[in-house]
């Protein structure tokens, strides 16, 4: 279900006026883990059970986790946790593309091919199986305490807002919001109002429309695309994603406090980072910190060798890269990734520093679009015919002319990505947010941004957000 089809925009102001009006805090709890149940069950009603009987384990095991002193007892008890967590994630995310690579060596050897298994990926698969992952560690660390009752850890792992794209959170972080609800404040729903607002614009405004024409550019024979049309395209797709995904955590951290939950933020203006470092700091942050804590710390980070530690942000971004999805071309973007990050380590961040604020910033964003390009292209094989294209090897024979409407999305899509990194930005943020006046009207004009969206919604085929595939 997605949050501006009518369905929801129905059935989310009755589960408000529900939530509200029950007197305790047991009753809050259940109507909302209820209310989040029935969410997912409308979309993926077969993986509801394996995702309740995984937790039921989860819970078990934290609790003997917390309760058992023997050092080896405990690990083996985490290991067990985290190994069906991960199991689950294999066998309905990378069956498929470990039979596909399989057969390829098959087929090399002239040996007969595997029958591959047709298995539906359950949406928010990987941000479950992250977020249960973490439950455990944090148990097995003391970060957490288990929790007091399996409806509450059911509520933490079926929390609809953040249930099919994050943003990823760790139970520490919701354990008292779920114990003590909050009642029904102003402050809360009119923020969360302006912030879902925000999200829906970004979503069906500006995603939508870009996607629109980026998924034309990619799906055409690259052989045939100018220099110009291939460019035009990376950059739909390089604001497309953006604003597809920072529009979703949007949308979930609105709807959280209109409920009365604080989430974490996921995004911090990605594309003004002056470095690949930079850029992971701020673009996905719940998956960074995530890869940063439950990986690359136990990995031994920075605390070793140079030459291991290159060893551990490879593993890192290639693991993350097949977390992305189960595709050559997402552990190539991984492997792309990780070589930055290593540039950046042994020369290039202090070279973009030294350029100047300008210069590192379009370098940055080049490097980024041109990681896009490998995380969007459908194939290697198409992959090496795009970046012939951009390169103004293609032959100019396709003729995709975006529409005037998309080429000013795009200039739009791109002044608030960019504007934020001018310097007199901070000066302007400041007085707008010191003057009532001009804050009332910002406001105003959000909501009414908001409420163009959802019409357009209500007009247009509804389209899914892009991280739901992973």
């Amino acid at each position: 279900m997605l949050f501006y089809e009518p369905l929801f925009l129905t059935c989310f102001p009755f589960l408000l006026v529900l939530y509200f009006a029950a007197g305790d805090a047991r009753s809050k709890r259940w109507i909302l883990l209820t209310g989040s149940g029935l969410f997912y069950l409308w979309g993926e009603p077969l993986f509801v059970p394996v995702v309740v009987v995984s937790a039921l384990v989860d819970h078990l095991l934290a609790l003997r986790i917390a309760r058992t002193p023997n050092a080896a007892t405990r690990r083996a008890l985490l290991t067990l946790g985290v190994v069906q967590n991960l199991a689950i994630l294999v066998i309905y995310k990378y069956t498929s593309f470990a039979i596909e690579s399989l057969n390829l060596l098959l087929a090399a050897g002239r040996l007969g091919a595997l029958p591959l298994w047709q298995i539906a990926l359950p949406i928010g698969v990987s941000f479950v199986a992250f977020e249960k992952i973490t439950y455990l560690v944090d148990s097995y660390r003391g970060v957490s305490k288990p929790a007091r009752r399996f409806s509450d850890y059911c509520l933490f792992v079926f929390f609809f807002p953040k249930l099919l794209a994050g943003p990823i959170l760790k139970y520490h972080e919701i354990d008292g919001q779920i114990a003590a609800p909050r009642g029904f404040a102003w402050n809360d729903f009119g923020y969360g109002l302006l912030r879902f607002s925000r999200g829906i614009f970004k979503k069906l405004m500006i995603a939508d429309p870009l996607g629109g024409y980026a998924d034309q550019v990619f799906g055409a024979d690259p052989a045939g695309l100018s220099a110009a049309t291939a460019w035009f395209g990376v950059a739909c797709f390089t604001l497309q994603i953006y604003f597809d995904f920072s529009g979703y955590s949007d949308m979930a951290i609105g709807i959280a406090r209109m409920l009365g939950f604080s989430l974490r933020e996921n995004f911090n203006l990605p594309y003004i980072a002056r470095s690949i470092t930079d850029f992971w700091r701020r673009w996905h942050i719940s998956l960074t910190t995530w890869i940063r804590d439950y990986l690359y710390i136990p990995l031994g980070g920075n605390r070793v060798s140079d030459l291991v530690t290159t060893r551990n942000l490879w593993i890192c971004f290639l693991l993350s890269g097949l977390w992305h999805g189960a595709s050559w071309n997402f552990v190539l973007w991984g492997a792309y990734n990780g070589l930055f990050l290593t540039l950046d380590r042994l020369f290039l961040e202090r070279a973009l520093k030294r350029s100047g604020a300008v210069v590192a910033t379009l370098l940055t964003l080049l490097i980024v679009m041109i990681g896009w390009v490998i995380f969007r292209s459908p194939s290697a094989a198409h992959l090496g015919s795009f970046f012939a294209a951009l390169a103004g090897l293609g032959q100019s024979t396709t003729t995709l002319t975006p529409a005037a409407s998309v080429i000013w999305t795009a200039a739009l899509g791109a002044a608030l990505s960019l504007i934020p990194a001018l310097p007199g930005f901070a000066a302007l943020r400041a007085a707008w947010q010191g003057g009532a006046v001009l804050r009332l009207a910002g406001n105003i004009g959000l909501g009414l941004l908001g409420i163009v969206a959802i019409a357009r919604a209500v007009a247009i085929p509804f389209q899914p957000f892009i991280y739901f595939r992973f």
